[in-house]
Order: C-alpha cells, then sequence, then structure tokens
C-alpha cells in the first residue's frame, strides 16, 4: 500500500498537470482574436513652441485623442495599456519617440474614449530638430493577458508638422 504521502504527491502533481493544461489552452485561444482597434488623434492647438536655455526645442500640443480598443479584450484580458507618442527623425537618429500622453484601460466598458488633453509628458528635442519637422503620431497599446504572453501593436497615424517658427 503506499502512504498518504505518496497519495497527496499524486493528487497534487495531477492537479498541478491539469491547471497547467488549462493555463496553456487559455493563452492558446488567444491566438485566434483577430482585433480590430481605432484610434484618432487631433492636433487642436500649439500652445507654445520654443528653445529652451539650453538650446533644447519644447512643444505643448493640445490633443483630442479618440479610440475605441474594446476588440482588445477577451475573457483572458487583465488590462490593455495605452500611449501616444510623437515619431520622428533627426540627422543623429533614425527614429526618435517621445512619449505624450498614456493611460491604463481596466476593462472593456472603458475602451471606448474621446480625451481632450494636453500632452501629459515633456515634447522636448535634444537640439534644435523640430522647426517644420514632419512627424507621425503613434497610438500603442499591450495587452496584459490573466494568462499567457503580452501582445503589443500599435497604429500610426501621419501627416503632422510642427510650425516653421518658435512660438
Amino acid at each position: 500500500m503506499h502512504s498518504f504521502g505518496h497519495r497527496a504527491n499524486a493528487v497534487a502533481t495531477f492537479a498541478l498537470t491539469i491547471l497547467a493544461a488549462m493555463c496553456l489552452a487559455a493563452s492558446f485561444s488567444d491566438s485566434f482574436n483577430s482585433p480590430t482597434p481605432t484610434a484618432s488623434v487631433k492636433i487642436l492647438n500649439i500652445n507654445w513652441f520654443q528653445k529652451e536655455a539650453n538650446a533644447n526645442d519644447e512643444v505643448s500640443m493640445t490633443l483630442n485623442i479618440s479610440a475605441d480598443l474594446s476588440s482588445l479584450f477577451t475573457w483572458n484580458t487583465k488590462q490593455v495599456f495605452v500611449f501616444v507618442a510623437a515619431e520622428y527623425e533627426t540627422p543623429q537618429n533614425a527614429l526618435n519617440q517621445v512619449s505624450l500622453w498614456d493611460g491604463i484601460i481596466p476593462a472593456k466598458e472603458h475602451a471606448k474614449f474621446l480625451i481632450h488633453t494636453t500632452n501629459k509628458y515633456r515634447f522636448i528635442d535634444q537640439g534644435s530638430n523640430l522647426k517644420a519637422k514632419d512627424f507621425n503620431l503613434t497610438m500603442h497599446w499591450h495587452i496584459m493577458p490573466k494568462t499567457g504572453k503580452m501582445f503589443a501593436d500599435k497604429i500610426v497615424m501621419t501627416g503632422y508638422q510642427l510650425p516653421e517658427q518658435y512660438r
């Protein structure tokens, strides 16, 4: 006969194997989800565009950020981290990214939103590279699941340009 310890070990091993299989199935089921999020960012106003004392350019702008990210949520989604970044090129760097706004969406009920805000974080370029600079606004998101790997994606919105003169 097996002792109580052997039987408890067998039951615990079986239970953990079943739990691991369920987590694997849950993670695998997310790969069948094909989300179709939408996003739009409008620049309502350039509040200021100035050169700082240390010769860096700084921009403050008023934004309208609207998005419908509800298709990102499945039964396995814990939360979604979303942020809007300005992306542009300079002679020193092929890609510069400056985060302007971010947020955490805890549930599907909050995934459709319209926000009127100024940039939450300072838009500063190290140097004088922003005059008349073309740039993209990109909405990035990271889906944090209850179990499984994290997914990330983005929507790139093109056609933005900064003023030619400081104001």
